[in-house]
């Protein structure tokens, strides 16, 4: 029950760890000619083991900048533009990437993608963003809770709105959090210029909105350790892979494949950077059969490499949408801040 709070502590040490062995001071530190600096979003973590490897065959120092989540990191890469205080930056999402080219915050690399990583590219950039992982934001269920009140669940985002589910659903906010940002999207994705519509009779429906997807997952959330008391939870097609009881062979949760929205992950040299070479190298590196390994147990995301080994758990719990929903890179840029106000409008009333 409690193994995806355990698991999210465990991103926070390891992240201190890594820290502190691979973080140098802050962006007013002299950089030596060796370093090669990443600015990510708060939840990188790689094994200390691949961050030797990868510092032993390039013969560079990785230096980590955490920058907030996604969003943060989308903005202070767009307000550094070509004076960046990094050479690499890894964890800008297709819900704000398009506001990052636009900026032209990244520089041309024409990186050898692995097999199955080109289909994640976005159209029209140019070289300038390599994709690394994907995800699915989903609505997620405790299938545990359902059963004990002889409730059936629900199935898709038009049943949340139902008089039989209110009250139990716990969403991040859109203008707080990239997973409520990609809710917000999928809503949009399958209901057209009619979401507000949607959101009128979800709001109706008594969910609880949250600031960000630790407080509705981990707090709010019947399975997530905190003792919650909301059975539906927006979470990712991954989750149902950390609940798996001990001895157990089936999962307390289940994710809605209907209800689901794609995030990819990019990386990509910035421009202006201090070490060209070595932010190539690094892009190349999260590309490499040994980090996308990595990436399922160290971020909860899968790799965009095929054929990639998933650990057990993942290969039965953490089932993938065949038919998510989606909405155009060129849509999200020119209808995300219109967007974000109508849905903090809806949500303020």
């Amino acid at each position: 029950m409690f193994a995806m709070f355990l698991r999210a502590l465990a991103v926070t040490t390891a992240a201190a760890s890594l820290a502190a062995c691979s973080v140098v001071g802050g962006s007013e530190s002299p950089q030596a000619a060796t370093d090669v600096v990443l600015v990510t979003h708060d939840s990188f973590v790689l094994p200390k083991p691949l961050i030797r490897q990868f510092e032993s065959e390039s013969g560079y120092h990785l230096i980590v900048r955490a920058s907030g989540d996604g969003g943060t990191l989308t903005n202070k890469l767009v307000l550094t533009q070509g004076d960046p205080n990094g050479d690499v930056a890894f964890g800008v999402d297709n819900t704000f990437a398009t506001r990052a080219l636009d900026a032209d915050v990244f520089a041309p690399y024409d990186v050898r993608l692995p097999p199955g990583a080109g289909q994640y590219l976005l159209p029209g950039d140019d070289h300038r963003l390599a994709p690394i992982d994907n995800g699915n934001v989903c609505v997620n269920v405790d299938t545990t809770w359902f059963t004990s009140h002889h409730l059936a669940a629900p199935r898709s985002l038009g049943d949340l709105t139902k008089p039989a589910y209110k009250g139990l659903l716990a969403v991040p906010g859109a203008t707080t959090s990239s997973t409520g940002l990609a809710f917000l999207l999928g809503t949009i994705g399958r209901y057209g210029d009619a979401w507000p519509a949607y959101w009128q009779k979800l709001l109706a429906n008594d969910p609880l909105v949250t600031d960000g997807w630790s407080q509705a997952y981990e707090t709010d959330f019947t399975q997530g350790g905190g003792h919650g008391d909301r059975p539906i939870v927006v979470s990712y097609d991954s989750s149902p892979a950390d609940t798996v009881p001990k001895g157990s062979t089936t999962s307390s949760t289940r994710a809605l494949l209907d209800t689901c929205f794609r995030q990819v992950e990019y990386a990509g040299v910035l421009t202006g950077a201090a070490n060209v070479e070595g932010a190539r190298a690094f892009v190349d590196f999260l590309l490499s059969p040994d980090v996308q390994k990595a990436l399922p147990e160290s971020m909860y995301v899968f790799p965009v490499r095929s054929g990639t080994p998933l650990p057990p758990t993942w290969a039965k719990f953490a089932v993938q949408p065949k038919h998510p929903f989606s909405v155009s890179p060129a849509d999200i840029t020119a209808h995300r801040d219109a967007w974000l106000r109508q849905w903090s409008d809806l949500v303020s009333r």
